[in-house]
């Protein structure tokens, strides 16, 4: 029978090393690639068949109790005296019961599900009652070291506290540890703060085990890059760079196309089908998914796209959008507010699309504005095309049918409806419903003037002279 597990995420410090004037941002709210700090290491936690995952917020608490919410259950620590302190605010829901729980830090991005799984594996294949991951480190100075003894793990001693033989030490505490529940939640009520930051550890539980008899070991992580921790914005940055690293290998493993992996930035959501190509300085995070063929970039912008298959988007800027098969958009094109491109649908250069439902096979090639419309297949919609949804305080839609034709420099003032097959000539502002197969032509009589093009330069010319004056 399967241990019962449980997890606590420590995510209550106030990260002042990150030197933001923002009193309501945690350190554990920071971005990579679009997912917070800690919704990497929830990612990597709920890979690991859990009872019960508690998060310890404090300082910008609400901006992490955002993403912790739905997730996992979530407590409070007001006042901030060290680790152990911390996982002592989970006591109400944990205390007592019988199985195994990991702690591990909110601002650990790259740990690895799979590192955490293996951790639970050791710990309950050598049926330990703490096990502590740790790693080597060739300059250890910052970490607490581990003390082992007979090959067991006696204690650790963090960096302040070290003494004599102790600062050679090059093994080091990975701040991740498996726990016997029960015992856990024992030990935390022998804590004192004797020490120099006088403050709860949590690392002298590992002593009062110990002291106990009960068995402590370490199980060392095979890469230590995934124990780096966040304190301020060069780590972050670091941190982002081995995750763009991490993730762009993947997919190309998988069979997608990365041109520059150095400048492409892909989120761990993010689904790419094969042979795909994505070119460089392109951004995509989100849920966004892409389908096979399909060339993404240059320097192009996606978050929460879902696309079909063998369609392009180049210098283009597409969010909260879906694309059919063989859909193209851009250069230089903006689509966004739940915009629809049905298959084959061409969005050409400048072009902006907000809440549209584009059809299949239509086309707006050039420099227009198209807002809250349903527009259907086999339409052309000219260059200059505007399609005028707001009135200064409400928005409007409009209805196109199949196969119209709107001419360029067009204006469709919303709300109205153009009919299957209509025809809108060329600068037009259209204010009213145009029936089905009708030519609509709305502006006023062509009038020529013969020769009053020279009154007019003249006229121009004296004002001109006047003002020199």
């Amino acid at each position: 029978m399967a241990n019962t597990r449980y997890a606590i995420i420590l995510a209550a410090g106030k990260g002042s090393r990150m030197k933001s004037k923002r009193d309501d941002v945690s350190k554990v709210s920071y971005p990579i690639l679009g997912v917070p700090l800690l919704g990497y290491v929830m990612d990597a936690l709920e890979t690991c068949s859990l009872s019960k995952l508690i998060t310890v917020l404090g300082f910008g608490g609400e901006t992490s109790k955002k993403i912790a919410e739905g997730r996992a259950d979530i407590v409070w620590q007001k006042e901030q005296k060290g680790s152990g302190h911390a996982v002592m605010m989970a006591a109400p829901l944990l205390e007592g019961m019988d199985g195994e729980t990991i702690v591990c830090c909110g601002d650990t991005p790259l740990l690895k599900g799979k590192t955490l799984q293996n951790l639970f594996e050791f710990h309950e294949n050598n049926h330990n009652d703490l096990t502590v991951l740790t790693f080597h480190a060739d300059n250890p100075k910052g970490y607490g070291r581990i003390v082992r003894e007979n090959g067991l793990v006696k204690g650790i001693v963090e960096q302040k506290d070290l003494v004599g033989d102790q600062n050679n030490i090059k093994e080091v505490n990975a701040g991740v540890y498996v726990f016997d529940n029960r015992t856990l939640f024992e030990s935390l009520k022998l804590l004192t703060t004797d020490n120099a930051a006088g403050e709860y550890y949590l690392t002298d539980v590992i002593s009062i085990f110990a002291n106990k008899g009960l068995k402590v070991d370490g199980y060392v992580a095979p890469d230590p890059v995934e124990m780096s921790g966040i304190n301020d914005r060069v780590q972050l940055a670091a941190a982002a760079k081995a995750l763009q690293k991490r993730i762009n290998e993947a997919l190309m493993l998988s069979g997608v196309t990365i041109e520059d992996p150095e400048t492409a930035y892909i989120g761990p959501y993010v689904k790419i089908g094969a042979d795909a190509v994505i070119k460089p300085n392109t951004t995509i995070l989100g849920a966004t998914e892409i389908g096979e063929e399909s060339v993404i970039g240059p320097n192009s912008y996606l978050e929460n796209v879902k696309m079909g298959s063998r369609g392009f988007i180049t210098f283009s800027h597409v969010v909260d959008c879906e694309l059919g098969e063989e859909v193209q958009v851009g250069p230089f094109a903006r689509l966004r507010g739940n915009s629809k491109v049905h298959d084959k649908g061409h969005i050409g250069n400048f072009m902006e699309l907000k809440n549209v439902d584009f059809g299949e096979g239509t086309k707006a090639m050039h420099l227009s504005y198209l807002g809250d419309a349903k527009i259907g297949s086999g339409c052309n919609i000219g260059c200059g095309t505007i399609v005028a949804n707001y009135d200064g305080v409400n928005k409007f839609h409009s209805d196109i049918g199949d196969r119209v034709f709107v001419g360029s420099g067009s204006t469709l003032i919303s709300p109205v409806v153009l009919g299957n097959g209509c025809f809108v000539a060329a600068g037009s502002t259209i204010t009213d419903n145009v029936e089905q197969d009708a030519m609509a032509i709305a502006r006023s009589r062509q009038s020529n003037k013969p020769g009053y093009s020279i009154v007019l330069h003249k006229r121009a010319e004296l004002k001109k002279n006047n003002k020199d004056k």
